[in-house]
């Protein structure tokens, strides 16, 4: 048998439950099943729980692991579950020497429920060195984890602890190998990318990560970034998508509110104005660029006439690719203690949101009919734009290649090929 791990929350959870699969079956935990958890919203750790107990009906006799950031911010909860045999922490997780200890736990009757040690006293993020992502067209390397600001939803940084890099070097060894192994396309991830290499001597900014990475990878066909803080995107970051078209003219903005008071009670660092001007910067660098983002409807405190500064962001940032969030009270934040805005009406912003996000993803679509595009194919059916757009192929192809598809149409989630 081999370790099956269930994956819930970001592109680094992704990454990191590779080395999760390959650590637990070094320790022997061939049988176990490990549900790698995100806490970033209420619904996410609510289906987790679910997930939780729906394997233990479908894997009676399998030892269930639950880690991830749920599990760290929330271990005693977990643990209290019937269905669930251990809880191991966000640093335990990646580490031969916690799965060890995971084990020992897991073959002694009375053996502790809980492994979840202090997140905040990791200091260093090591590479974890992944061979290859079986099944995947684009592969994840991790370079860095953990956050030091403090916005004020946020329950991550408690899940993650302060930022740590992975050095420049081991990033670029991590690239070369997952390149050897036939990936076509690498994306960068972590908690905070853009606060990249603060914590290095010399103190490398991601701009000169990426630029080593495309520099000392030639035969690389791909870059992509993970979901990055505006603010803090770096000259030489703007400088290597403005001029290497492997770095992908997609990026994925953690904007979170269009009102300035609202990003204020936030305890973010941009304005609404700093927003629309760094997305009409970088489309000038980059005229096929396009743009996703993180927007939080109904968050403590927000008026409609705040919530419609939200709304007018979609189309003063030109944004495509919306990941929308109903605000959800994370207990320990600042926010929890707001005044809150009612349930029924944050479900309504969040719905009206995804419909303005549905109007522009359908000009991108409008936008792309006729076009030729380069695609990476993830699936015989189906792959990916530069601008990370979905294509559905009309007859299979076989992935992990990147073919030059025309747009026929589009059936308003997806591009339809010739």
């Amino acid at each position: 048998m081999s370790v099956e791990v269930v994956t819930f929350g970001c592109r680094l959870n992704a990454a990191e439950s590779e080395v999760i699969r390959r650590q637990a079956a070094g320790a022997g935990l061939d049988d176990a099943v490990v549900v790698n958890t995100c806490a970033v919203t209420a619904e996410a750790v609510r289906q987790a729980r679910q997930s939780i107990r729906a394997l233990r009906r479908e894997h009676p006799h399998q030892r269930i692991v639950v880690t991830g950031c749920g599990a760290q911010t929330d271990a005693q909860n977990f643990a209290a579950m019937p269905e669930a045999d251990l809880v191991l922490g966000n640093a335990e997780k990646l580490d031969a020497a916690g799965w060890a200890k995971a084990r020992a736990a897991l073959g002694a009757p009375d053996g502790p429920k809980t492994l979840v040690g202090d997140i905040m006293a990791v200091r260093e993020t090591a590479p974890h060195v992944i061979e290859d992502f079986a099944g995947r067209s684009r592969a994840f390397v991790q370079v860095q984890n953990g956050c030091n600001h403090r916005c004020t939803f946020c329950i991550i940084p408690f899940g993650r602890g302060n930022s740590r890099s992975v050095p420049v070097a081991a990033v670029v060894d991590d690239v070369r190998r997952l390149v050897d192994a036939g990936h076509a396309e690498i994306v960068l991830t972590g908690v905070d990318i853009t606060a990249y290499g603060v914590d290095l001597p010399d103190a490398p900014r991601l701009g000169t990560l990426v630029k080593r990475i495309l520099a000392a990878v030639p035969e690389l066909k791909r870059l992509r970034l993970s979901s990055i803080d505006s603010v803090e995107a770096d000259r030489e970051l703007l400088d290597a998508l403005a001029n290497d078209a492997r770095l992908m003219p997609h990026l994925h903005l953690s904007l979170q509110a269009g009102d300035d008071l609202i990003l204020k009670r936030m305890k973010r660092r941009h304005s609404r104005a700093d927003a629309i001007a760094f997305c009409e910067s970088v489309r000038r660098l980059r005229p096929d660029i396009a743009f996703g983002a993180d927007l939080i409807a109904g968050f403590p405190t927000e008026t409609e006439a705040m919530f419609d500064n939200s709304l007018a962001l979609v189309e003063e940032c030109g944004l495509t690719h919306l990941h929308v969030f109903p605000f959800s009270p994370r207990p320990g934040t600042p926010a929890a203690r707001m005044p809150q805005v009612a349930r029924e009406v944050i479900k309504e912003r969040a719905r009206r949101l995804r419909e303005r996000g549905a109007l522009a993803l359908t000009r991108h679509l409008d936008a792309e009919v006729g076009a030729t595009r380069s695609v990476l194919t993830e699936s015989r059916d189906a792959g990916r734009t530069e601008q990370f757009t979905r294509v559905k192929f009309s007859a299979p192809a076989e992935p992990g290649r990147i073919l030059d598809v025309t747009i026929a149409a589009h059936d308003g989630r997806q591009l339809l090929a010739a």
